[in-house]
């Protein structure tokens, strides 16, 4: 191992305790299983709170898992966009154009096959706030790059972060989502009344 390698490899380690220990000093505990591939889709739900995010980058380093996550292109445009985009990449984040139709699911699932590791992360609700349907991106970008999914969660009754469940997609919206909702059953986040229910439109509300 060269010498770059040894201070990056220190430098990570360092980087996990200092997280842990601030999770700790917030009273949050990490639990995590390792995961199942080199690539794959992370689901993070509830999403209720701005919270969520430091709350969720410092479970992502204390991790040491390089974890990609979506982001709304906004964040990197302009004067602002200079500064905090800078940030956001840094820390894993891509720009996705939202409420437009891009292709970005057949190309996030090409850049996953492309890879030799890729993890996207992203949360379903699509926004703090309380909204009938989850976003079905997740779930096709799974399935398209036949990728496993890992479902995190902020549990604040608890104060924990977790990525410890893991599923092989079958293709059954109704059955996987039945599967999602049972590993979800019990986690309450900052604002429970703002959690939107597990469930994805059905082809005929899309139609319409």
């Amino acid at each position: 191992m060269s010498n770059y390698q040894l201070q990056q490899q220190q430098m990570q380690t360092m980087t996990q305790r200092w997280a842990l220990r601030m999770l700790r000093l917030l009273g949050w505990n990490v639990n995590y299983k390792p995961l199942p591939g080199p690539r794959g889709v992370i689901i993070v739900y509830p999403h209720t709170s701005n919270w969520d995010f430091m709350v969720g980058v410092l479970a992502k380093l204390a991790i040491g898992m390089p974890f990609y996550f979506i982001a709304k292109s906004s964040l990197f445009e302009g004067v602002t966009g200079a500064t905090i985009g800078r940030l956001v990449r840094y820390l894993g984040g891509e720009p996705v154009e939202r409420g437009v139709s891009t292709g970005a699911i057949s190309r996030l699932a090409d850049k996953m096959h492309a890879a030799d590791w890729y993890w996207m992360a992203l949360a379903p609700e699509g926004s703090r706030s309380l909204k009938p349907y989850w976003r079905s991106g997740f779930y096709h970008i799974a399935v398209a790059a036949n990728v496993p999914l890992g479902c995190a969660y902020f549990d604040f009754r608890k104060r924990e972060v977790s990525l410890v469940d893991y599923l092989d997609l079958s293709g059954d919206t109704q059955q996987d989502m039945q599967h999602i909702r049972d590993i979800y059953r019990d986690v309450q986040g900052c604002r429970p009344q703002l959690a939107s229910p597990i469930q994805l439109r059905t082809d005929e509300e899309v139609k319409n």
